[in-house]
């Protein structure tokens, strides 16, 4: 009996041991107020979306309030969904259709978000000029896919 005790310990040391590379760490959010999020206000606006072997897309990007960015998906002049990004407790943060992400990083030019809930993938809105940013996602490498990035081309709509 003393043997089976043993053996099932070393098997449930050694299954732990393997989950150990496949855990993630949570992401350590930024320490944002209100006023941080005055740097972001460079994205307000309609755009244009393009990337690699992707339709065409058009956003609206719009501060609610001083807390609050909304982002509407278009098709023509119609809503057809929305994302909040939500400053609450010092993390700002969003998600939709239960996944979740929170900024790790702001300057005036940049904000990147890693995943907390339901997703694996990263990404960043990087300002280019005023009418122009790119939306940089990026996702992990898993058992079975190599690490990967696509890069959507972002052009303020109508052109000015």
């Amino acid at each position: 009996m003393h043997s089976l005790s043993y053996l099932l310990t070393v098997v449930l040391l050694c299954l732990s041991c393997t989950q150990v590379g496949t855990q993630t760490v949570p992401p350590k959010p930024k320490a944002l107020t209100a006023t941080n999020l005055q740097k972001l206000r460079w994205i307000e606006g309609s755009w244009r979306g393009s990337g690699d072997k992707q339709a065409a897309f058009f956003e609206r990007y719009r501060f609610e309030n001083d807390t609050t960015l909304a982002v509407d998906s278009l098709e023509g002049d119609k809503v057809t969904d929305t994302t909040l990004f939500v400053l609450k407790d010092g993390e700002f943060g969003g998600g939709s259709e239960g996944s979740r992400w929170v900024a790790t990083s702001l300057d005036e030019n940049s904000i990147t978000f890693e995943p907390v809930t339901k997703a694996r993938n990263s990404f960043s809105w990087r300002r280019e000029t005023k009418d122009s940013w790119k939306a940089v996602l990026t996702w992990p490498a898993t058992k079975d896919k190599p690490a990967g990035e696509r890069v959507y081309q972002m052009e303020r709509w109508p052109r000015q």
